[in-house]
């Protein structure tokens, strides 16, 4: 069964979507921790991150790096968080979070409800920062 990821990515599921290349697809998290948490996803349906093969690895990595800068440049933090887990939903995928202090990183924190315009707001402002 596709994971829920894989169903975003098919265009079954809706989303905030960030930035997409032929390998990978960054989103808002739809229950963020903090505002302009990105997901960022390979499109290859893989449960865990050291199960990736190298060459998509290396390109979820790059990818990732430049939507951190977009969302560095688009949000107001100190810097940009990585952290992966994978417990929720197994297929890979990299938390971004935009950082005002050590607490932001911590995923057990309450979720920001946010409104839908708020959330596609977010995900224009990133989006408009990512480098070409």
């Amino acid at each position: 069964m596709a994971s829920v990821f894989s169903r975003i990515i098919n265009g079954e599921l809706p989303c905030y979507k960030v930035a997409e290349d032929e390998k990978n697809i960054a989103i808002l998290d739809i229950e963020p921790i903090v505002e302009g948490h990105v997901l960022v996803i390979p499109k290859n349906e893989v449960d865990k991150i050291y199960e990736l093969p190298e060459e998509d690895y290396l390109s979820l990595m790059a990818f990732a790096a430049r939507v951190a800068r977009a969302v560095e440049k688009a949000m107001d933090c100190i810097r940009v968080g990585y952290e992966v887990v994978g417990l929720d939903v197994h297929h890979v995928h990299v938390h971004l979070l935009p950082l005002s202090g050590p607490k932001d990183m911590d995923l057990s924190r309450p979720h920001k409800e946010l409104s839908g315009e708020r959330m596609a707001e977010i995900a224009a402002t990133i989006a408009s920062h990512i480098e070409k």
